[in-house]
């Protein structure tokens, strides 16, 4: 890890083509920019933001990010689960994260705004007070999971197991009862 210090805004940059010099990135914005398949390993971001960036399959292993936002972003198959734990803090708006994981992350009180969720990986994770807002979770993994207080009021699309993963005190939706109680294989008719 170098010490270079990077305060820039950055656009419609293929970092496929032209390297991210590894270095932290502070109060930096990046918009645009394709990420997708390139080795961010031990770079530094801390009070950055992402617009419409194309993260998919980007190498992440040991990298930080402190205080994060992506926006409509496309961020498929990224295994956050090896980036750098120590003050980990994202908040999601608009995002593809499809086939990514965040296995055994600490992630409280992370926000989670019109993002798909398809097939990612919550197993083991800390979503203490989440909020997951318009989010849409088929096929997405719950084991052993802390959701206690989180919001899925709008979220729609889980399937949670109640017995494998602590929920105490969070929010669903009426609707969202039926992922609640999927393991059972039960009829629920919803007119009365």
């Amino acid at each position: 890890m170098t010490d270079t210090y990077v305060d820039e805004e950055f656009e419609q940059i293929d970092f496929r083509k032209t390297q991210l010099r590894q270095s932290e990135y502070e109060n930096c914005y990046f918009t645009n920019c394709d990420f997708s398949d390139t080795d961010l390993t031990e770079t530094r971001f801390c009070e950055c933001g992402f617009i419409g960036c194309n993260f998919s399959l980007a190498k992440i292993n040991k990298t930080s990010f402190m205080d994060i936002v992506f926006k409509n972003c496309k961020m498929l198959g990224v295994h956050f689960y090896k980036c750098n734990p120590f003050a980990l803090e994202f908040v999601f708006n608009g995002c593809s994260l499809n086939h990514s994981s965040f296995y055994q992350l600490k992630m409280k009180k992370t926000i989670f705004r019109n993002c798909q969720l398809h097939e990612v990986d919550f197993t083991e994770c800390d979503l203490t007070a989440a909020i997951f807002d318009n989010c849409d979770f088929t096929g997405a993994a719950f084991d052993d999971t802390i959701l206690e207080k989180a919001d899925f009021t709008s979220a729609y699309n889980y399937i949670i197991d109640p017995d494998k993963n602590k929920i105490k005190k969070a929010k669903f939706s009426y609707s969202g009862i039926i992922g609640l109680l999927a393991k059972h294989d039960i009829e629920i008719n919803t007119k009365s």
